[in-house]
């Protein structure tokens, strides 16, 4: 979720407010409260939900998240909902955006952290758990439990304890392609590997590349990889890599390579050939794809690139643009990689117990979802809600998903899976210049691995 935030979730409004103009969808919180009443009612009544009854409860909670622009606004109404409940809690709310980690850190070894506050990385959340800054919020584990998948729970769990919930998701397992493309080619969205790779090859012989690569931004690369090894080795193999338990030498990593060399070195089908595919940034791939005539049919990433298509492009939802979940591999059952902002809590008094349970409802969840921009694994959210179909078809494949794995990249030390010029996005960078070798490139993973980790 990070590297891409400044770039697309602003503009990922853009398409919630055009599509619900169209749509008329509903995007107030209380047309969101009446749509949601039945989902929500159980939920909302097991956390308190009567007025009268939290009137008890007061006092201030501090917030520091990662939210600002439009998702501030949107989260400030997931507030007001709150506070609709809890009309004695003052929620006070401050933006930190990209600055977060070294705000929430300064504040931890001041002293002074906030009372609550969102992150885009796990490993945030796990480092200061292990400074002991963190509360746990194991009186919301039968809430998150009820409304959340198993793997969404385990996101948040260290040593057994509850200390974090993913409030706002990502879906990354996502294809996005031009729908002329694919009808002119008279190809429909494959749902292997194997028909995948078929259809590229048919809609190169119609005249149009298949693939659109952003490989000057490392973690779309990254992204690619991840999705294909979860799908190939599992996510057993998945979560052992995410740690280092296994090194990236592993003939599973070897296999999942030789599978990415299929689309990077099929290098006639990429548009404008490996050059320039590692010069295009996130951006750029994606609108290479909507251009008219356009330079390639599909690209490979997650749900947030609507934002990126409808402000960039002319393209419009169903008809110009669409997308398809990431194919099955050798009859995988269906998986969801992603990302998420979690909510931590450095303090423990009434009122953030109450603002943590009420944020794991499915009422909370539905007042942001029904402004747009947002997406949650809160499986007791009513599709419905969301403003238009791709969302609603993006959001509901993470609430329903079997299994979730989180970007694994955002997992690791970040000068192994997060910084540019060295690590995974610069290896990767590498394997795109030459996929033909998947040795080398398990061999270099796995030594820059190990100087991340210590070992």
């Amino acid at each position: 979720m990070r590297r891409q935030r400044m770039q697309v979730l602003g503009p990922l409004a853009v398409v919630v407010a055009l599509v619900a103009a169209a749509c008329g969808g509903g995007s107030s919180s209380s047309s969101s409260s009446s749509a949601t009443t039945s989902a929500g009612g159980a939920a909302s009544t097991a956390a308190g939900s009567s007025t009268a009854a939290n009137s008890n409860v007061s006092g201030t909670v501090t917030f520091t998240g990662v939210w600002t622009g439009d998702e501030q606004k949107n989260f400030q109404a997931v507030i007001d909902g709150f506070n609709k409940q809890y009309p004695n809690v003052s929620v006070k709310y401050t933006p930190a955006g990209d600055q977060l980690p070294t705000i929430l850190a300064t504040a931890v070894s001041g002293g002074k952290p906030p009372d609550m506050a969102s992150v885009p990385q796990p490993g945030l959340m796990k480092d200061f758990q292990a400074k002991g800054a963190l509360q746990p919020i194991d009186y919301a584990k039968s809430a998150i439990d009820a409304n959340f998948g198993s793997d969404w729970s385990k996101l948040g769990t260290i040593g057994g304890k509850l200390y974090g919930l993913v409030f706002k998701a990502a879906n990354k397992s996502t294809v996005w392609y031009n729908v002329s493309s694919f009808k002119d080619a008279g190809v429909q969205p494959p749902k292997t590997w194997n028909e995948l790779l078929t259809d590229a090859g048919t809609l190169q012989s119609s005249g149009t590349p298949a693939y659109s690569v952003g490989g000057a931004d490392g973690w779309t690369l990254t992204d690619l990889f991840e999705n294909i090894y979860l799908r190939q080795a599992g996510p057993d193999k998945y979560d052992q890599l995410s740690t280092h338990a296994i090194p990236w030498t592993d003939p599973s990593v070897k296999t999942a390579l030789s599978t990415m060399a299929k689309v990077l070195g099929d290098t006639s089908n990429i548009a404008g050939g490996t050059s320039q595919a590692l010069q295009n940034d996130f951006p750029t791939s994606v609108s290479d794809v909507y251009t008219s005539p356009p330079k390639a049919a599909m690209v490979f990433e997650g749900d947030f690139v609507a934002g990126v298509i409808l402000s960039s492009t002319k393209a419009k939802p169903e008809t110009g643009f669409n997308v398809f979940p990431f194919p099955s591999i050798n009859n995988s059952p269906p998986v969801v990689m992603g990302g998420g902002d979690t909510v931590i809590t450095f303090k423990n008094t009434p009122a953030v117990q109450a603002l943590v349970n009420y944020l794991a409802t499915p009422e909370a969840a539905s007042i942001w979802a029904a402004k747009g921009g947002f997406s949650t694994a809160n499986k007791k959210v009513d599709p419905s809600i969301y403003p238009d179909t791709i969302t609603r078809d993006t959001a509901s494949a993470l609430a329903d998903a079997q299994t979730f794995r989180f970007d694994m990249s955002d997992l690791q030390p970040a000068e192994f899976g997060a910084t540019v010029g060295q690590g995974e996005w610069k290896d990767f960078q590498d394997f795109l210049r030459n996929p033909k070798n998947v040795d080398g490139t398990a061999a270099q993973l796995e030594a820059d691995a190990k100087k991340a980790y210590g070992s």
